[in-house]
């Protein structure tokens, strides 16, 4: 049996309104800087490809690894170029952290895998890196790294709070950037070292090398490098900067949710910035509750006709003894055929051999099973995110899956339907 679900959105229009938000952590107090020890040593051994780090060098990184961390991170990826970058850190055995595009993300769902199944952490860099739509208000932006969210959470099953803005956010975010992000859940990160392998087009290796080992070089750092495309000699300076960090006795790291964030001050020009901020009634529709997302808890698992999907913490919530589910989340990951008319705002799934209306403004949904008559029913909708929820046991029984059992531990949560 089909079912084609017909869903009314109502959308927010982004009305302006002044938000009153604190400035962030500045770049330059983001960690503590040391002198790292006979840095400048290094920098010829480094720079020579036939030449290795002496042991002598290496004996003079005193401090322990605990206490001097790097954390490589990868931006613009992936690419093709990511592949190499992987089996660099797999042979070199460190991880990092990789800042990724959604629209690369979806032309590369296989290196996306990759990355994450190798233990390395996945970030989030908006959709298409485009400055002009960025940085013209904060609901484009918002808009972005949710749909590029979604993209990574459908490849990998993970929903990332971690966020890296193009181009850094100097210059590009005002305070209530920052606000707004910490308060849907994110964690955006910047970066204290710039590799410089993006300054223009072609750097060669040996400048990027020069770059890292000539900079000053403090207790945690945060270096920033590029795995898109063009970024071959980036490639090639890796193993490099590797070595250069290991032998100062630095522990690498990929970033976590945990971690304190590296951030850029708000620049002067930016601290009085005119463009339009969403209203009250936007944040409090659409950001605060997405907080709830990243939430650590027990997830639901759901079984119908077949098929089980799995529901983060954030993505299901008990309501009157019922769980409440978003329904587009719910069906596509069931193996139901998603559709958007965004001139009527109107959704259309389809789902074995039935057709299924939701009206969210009358919280009315029509059953029409094929062969029989309409039936309705009303229905408690919700509207959270941008997204609808309602009851999984409504949207189950009314797709003609009776349940069969509910079970719940303090590892997962399970609904198990015909």
């Amino acid at each position: 049996m089909a079912i084609i679900l017909i869903v009314t959105v109502i959308t927010q229009s982004d009305i302006r309104s002044v938000v009153t938000v604190t400035a962030a952590q500045s770049f330059e107090g983001a960690a503590a800087v040391t002198k790292a020890p006979n840095a400048a040593s290094l920098s010829s051994a480094l720079l020579s490809s036939s030449t290795k780090i002496s042991s002598s060098a290496t004996d003079q990184a005193a401090s322990p690894a605990a206490d001097k961390l790097v954390y490589l991170t990868f931006d613009d990826g992936p690419s093709k170029w990511t592949d190499h970058v992987l089996d660099i850190l797999n042979k070199a055995d460190v991880p990092a952290t990789f800042f990724l595009l959604g629209e690369q993300a979806k032309r590369f769902p296989e290196i996306v895998n990759r990355i994450d199944e190798a233990g390395h952490s996945i970030g989030n860099h908006t959709y298409n890196h485009k400055y002009d739509e960025l940085y013209s208000s904060f609901g484009v932006f918002w808009s972005q790294i949710k749909e590029t969210e979604e993209v990574l959470r459908n490849i990998t099953g993970i929903r990332t709070p971690l966020v890296r803005a193009p181009g850094g956010t100097y210059g590009h975010f005002d305070a209530s950037y920052f606000k707004l992000l910490e308060q849907g859940g994110y964690k955006v990160f910047d970066w204290n070292l710039d590799s410089g392998d993006s300054k223009r087009k072609g750097v060669p290796a040996s400048e990027i090398v020069k770059n890292v080992i000539s900079a000053k070089q403090g207790n945690s750092m945060n270096v920033l490098m590029h795995d898109g495309a063009g970024h071959e000699e980036t490639v090639k300076a890796l193993p490099k900067i590797i070595e250069f960090y290991k032998s100062l006795g630095y522990e690498f790291r990929a970033i976590t949710p945990e971690d304190t964030p590296v951030q850029f001050a708000v620049a002067p020009k930016m601290k009085n910035s005119n463009r339009p901020l969403p209203s009250n009634t936007w944040i409090q529709a659409y950001v605060v509750p997405n907080a709830a997302l990243f939430e650590s808890g027990a997830p639901l698992y759901v079984e119908a006709g077949g098929v089980e999907t799995r529901l983060a913490a954030g993505e299901y919530e008990l309501k009157m003894g019922q769980y409440q589910v978003p329904l587009r989340t719910v069906m596509e990951r069931l193996g139901a055929e998603v559709r958007w008319n965004d001139k009527e705002q109107t959704a259309v799934i389809t789902w074995r051999d039935a057709k299924i209306t939701i009206y969210s403004a009358s919280k009315i949904l029509i059953v029409e099973a094929l062969g029989e008559d309409p039936v309705e029913y009303a229905v408690d909708i919700d509207r959270k995110s941008g997204l609808i929820w309602l009851p999984l046991r409504t949207l189950l029984e009314v797709a003609g899956h009776d349940i069969v059992s509910v079970t719940y531990s303090s590892e997962e949560r399970r609904v198990r339907a015909s």
